[in-house]
């Protein structure tokens, strides 16, 4: 069985990384996302098992401890973690993945998969993305302030990533990311893998004995 590929897509608070991951998701048949454990509250609008798995620190320290992560971070005071059995399990069944994770998570998924596909969203402009956060009314000043200031290190993780993505029109971008996954899909070593294209297209396709 063909296995599935890994895509992670990162970048700053405010890029709109959530909504084009639910456009994408919606779009592209064969390709789900893998839901995060997180520590902190849901936010209104948000369910768990949908948007996170919400659950305590010590839950999530012993989930930890024991390896269950595939990758994991502690962001703005809270802990994210991407289950490393459900991504494993559903890659081995020849589905697409797609984990929305920090810098930090990509660089430790890389490190355990070589062969994760990385993609960074970017702002149209540095201007745009602060009137974006501005805009939300969810951050007090200081926040604000510290949300920028960690924005602008991730923006210089670019160079880090496989591919990068201009959130300048939603539906353009959204067609990027579209793009990306159906290239990887049509990747010889994808389509060739376990000797599938003879099964499909035929043992004749192959000859060369076709009369003139």
């Amino acid at each position: 069985m063909k296995k599935g590929d890994l895509f992670v897509i990162s970048g700053p608070s405010g890029v709109g990384k959530t909504v084009l991951c639910h456009r994408l998701l919606r779009q592209v048949p064969g390709i789900s996302f893998s839901v995060s454990y997180t520590t902190r509250g849901p936010r209104k609008g948000e369910s768990d098992g949908i948007d996170y798995h919400f659950i305590t620190q010590d839950r999530f320290r012993e989930m930890a401890s024991n390896g269950e992560f595939l990758e994991w971070a502690e962001v703005y005071g809270e802990s994210y973690g991407t289950a490393r059995s459900e991504v494993l399990s559903r890659l081995d069944s020849g589905e697409d993945i797609l984990l929305d994770i920090d810098v930090h998570g990509a660089r430790q998924v890389r490190r355990s998969f070589p062969e994760t596909i990385l993609i960074f969203l970017l702002p149209p402009s540095w201007s745009v993305l602060e009137a974006r956060l501005k805009g939300r009314g969810t951050e007090d000043p200081s926040m604000l302030r510290l949300r920028m200031s960690k924005a602008k290190s991730e923006l210089e993780t670019v160079h880090e990533y496989d591919f990068a993505v201009i959130n300048t029109d939603l539906p353009q971008a959204t067609e990027d990311l579209k793009s990306i996954v159906l290239a990887q899909r049509c990747r010889v070593s994808r389509v060739l893998e376990g000797g599938s294209w003879p099964l499909v297209y035929g043992p004749k396709l192959c000859t060369s004995d076709t009369k003139q």
